[in-house]
């Protein structure tokens, strides 16, 4: 188990300005332990109507080049000495069908934003978290992922893709820490009401099947204050379960052996 949301003194959220990272950010914000919340989003108008919930905001758009993301880490780490808590929520999905011309800029850029990009963020806080961690302060490292990175929908393969390969990053990076105070906990939603499906014009159809937001913030934010280490529900939850969750040992026992042989 990994500590509970209820011990963050600042917590910061990618992807703030909209669907799950804007409901977590505000029902984080309003937890009875009151903790600090950075949200941090690309789009101005969305940043204002967070300040005047009580949150802080902070203008970033993760799909840039590494130094920028590196100043953008720096400059937060100076304006907000406590973070202690990433949750990191920014993602694109595109739809590709192979059969026909694949704009290969976009699947480029989709892998970016949902994969490189935050494994970049997170190494690039990783000497804070350290350095908070040591002082005794538990930290959290939360990427969202998707409940398709356990049974991958064909219709959004690289998006998937993009996922599978950030949970597997985040079983490996759990257990590289499990010694440092700092634990990574992946938050899995599955079909979940959100603007992600306006780009390819399949929010009203999949709006029949989608978990209500409120619905879901309530079920992540409990799995939160219970320190889970992958919190999912619904769908996502069934898939985890049955497919991942029995890798979990597998993992812990490859990195004792191979550390082990050192």
């Amino acid at each position: 188990m990994s500590p509970s949301i209820d011990s963050a003194k600042c917590v910061l959220v990618t992807g703030a300005t909209s669907g799950i990272g804007r409901a977590l950010a505000l029902a984080i914000a309003a937890l009875p332990s009151r903790p600090r919340v950075v949200g941090v989003g690309r789009r101005k108008d969305r940043l204002e109507g967070l300040k005047e919930a009580g949150i802080e905001a902070e203008e970033f758009d993760i799909d840039t080049d590494r130094t920028s993301t590196q100043l953008f880490v720096e400059t937060m780490v100076q304006k907000y000495p406590d973070i202690d808590t990433i949750i990191l929520g920014a993602g694109i999905q595109r739809e590709f069908n192979f059969k026909k011309e694949v704009d290969l800029e976009k699947i480029a850029t989709e892998m970016h934003v949902n994969y490189m990009a935050v494994v970049t963020m997170i190494s690039l806080f990783m000497p804070h978290l350290l350095a908070k961690a040591a002082t005794g302060q538990p930290c959290i490292i939360a990427p969202i992922t998707s409940g398709l990175a356990y049974v991958s929908a064909v219709w959004v393969p690289n998006y998937s893709a993009s996922k599978a390969a950030l949970h597997s990053f985040c079983n490996s990076l759990r257990v590289q820490l499990e010694d440092t105070g700092i634990s990574v906990i992946e938050i899995s939603p599955p079909l979940v009401e959100s603007e992600l499906h306006d780009v390819e014009g399949t929010t009203e159809a999949l709006s029949k099947f989608w978990v209500p937001l409120g619905v879901y913030t309530k079920d992540t934010i409990e799995g939160l204050q219970r320190g889970d280490n992958v919190v999912c529900s619904g769908m996502a939850k069934m898939a985890y379960e049955k497919f991942e969750q029995p890798k979990e040992q597998i993992i812990s026992d490859m990195a004792k052996r191979t550390i082990n042989r050192k």
